[in-house]
């Protein structure tokens, strides 16, 4: 499988902070540098894995913050130091998208890039990559910008959604419009309806199509990183990134390219998906007590709860009694108690937080 990928480049994602995760997700180690399955890898860790039974190390790269280069060398020692893209500001997921793409162009013409989130957990590994293997297919062979899409299992308000269009390929589906995250009676609706599937943030594009689209959609973000593009892939490449990364347009992909351009498509899957955005999300895929706790500590002392998300991983015990639907979270030096109703409201209460030891 991996000759069959020569020219596919996969990038992972990783400059996130991971603020819904707090106070176990902090600034100097963001989630996707933890452990927080209890496997023994970090989530970057089992999503770089994933991606070597398709191509080979050397064609895997990492965008990531210039505050945690040291972490994805410590994590990835496998991937070249090269492959290690350091963004010195963060100016959202559309300019770290040209950079690659300008980057790897200049590499490989004919390059096809893979971008995937560092700490998504996905179950169903080989149809993940049959999937993906699809849509490198189609974009080599077509003028297409490709997201996958999950199939869903029920009436997510946590997600974007993507209507899908008339079949283009063997289940490769034109993109009518993208839906941001909706209230529940129209998740409902777009459940009962069949045509909508979630926005994994998953994407699939040739280097030049999707460089062709900046220049179209968003042609500041090109202009600035291509100031001397001689620059790329050599000695020089960090200083040059340092310089022009910071004067790009703050935007997302979604906004600046795939929301405005018409060739885009998305293929519906079934891979076992969670974005693992949350502690809600993370106890909806642990497996659970007979009363629906998550009880992930060496010493509970656990009565009259039901539907918690408890976490202490050092050996203090641990007692909880009398709570529903709480999440637990027991770090060194914070302790979170907080209603799961209300788990969306943790990313601000980490905002609100004055003192930089906690964050």
């Amino acid at each position: 499988m991996k000759q069959n990928h020569k020219n596919t480049f996969v990038a992972i994602m990783a400059g996130g902070v991971g603020s819904r995760f707090w106070p176990s997700s902090r600034e100097s180690l963001p989630k996707q540098f933890l452990d927080i399955l209890g496997v023994g890898k970090s989530l970057i860790q089992l999503t770089c894995e994933r991606f070597e039974k398709m191509v080979d190390p050397s064609n895997i790269l990492v965008l990531t913050n210039k505050m945690y280069v040291d972490l994805v060398k410590e994590h990835l020692p496998q991937l070249p130091h090269a492959n290690i893209i350091a963004e010195p500001s963060r100016n959202n997921t559309a300019p770290c998208n040209a950079l690659l793409a300008l980057k790897i162009h200049a590499l490989n013409e004919d390059a096809c890039l893979v971008i995937a989130p560092s700490d998504h957990v996905i179950l169903k590994e080989d149809s993940f990559i049959s999937n993906i293997s699809k849509a490198v297919s189609f974009a080599n062979e077509n003028s297409a910008l490709l997201t996958l899409g999950i199939e869903p299992s029920r009436p997510d308000t946590g997600y974007g959604y993507i209507e899908m269009g008339p079949e283009a390929g063997d289940k490769v589906f034109k993109v009518n419009s993208f839906r941001e995250k909706p209230d529940l009676d129209t998740a409902k609706k777009y459940l009962s309806e069949g045509s909508f599937v979630w926005n994994a943030g998953i994407f699939i594009w040739k280097a030049s199509e999707i460089l062709s689209a900046f220049k179209e959609k968003s042609g500041q973000i090109i202009d600035v990183l291509s100031e001397d593009l001689s620059q790329l892939n050599s000695d020089a490449e960090q200083a040059y990134i340092d310089k022009v990364y910071p004067n790009t347009e703050k935007i997302s992909i979604d906004y600046a390219i795939l929301e405005r351009a018409e060739n885009v498509y998305t293929i519906p899957s079934d891979i076992g998906w969670s974005d693992l955005g949350t502690w809600n999300s993370l106890h909806a895929y642990l497996d659970k007590d007979e009363t629906q706790n998550v009880t992930l500590c060496k010493n509970p002392s656990v009565q009259n709860v039901s539907n918690c998300m408890i976490k202490s991983y050092d050996d203090k015990l641990v007692v909880v009694d009398g709570l529903e639907d709480y999440i637990i979270i027991d770090e060194k030096d914070v302790l979170l108690i907080y209603p799961k109703s209300k788990e969306q409201e943790i990313k601000q209460v980490r905002k609100s937080i004055e003192d930089q030891r906690f964050l």
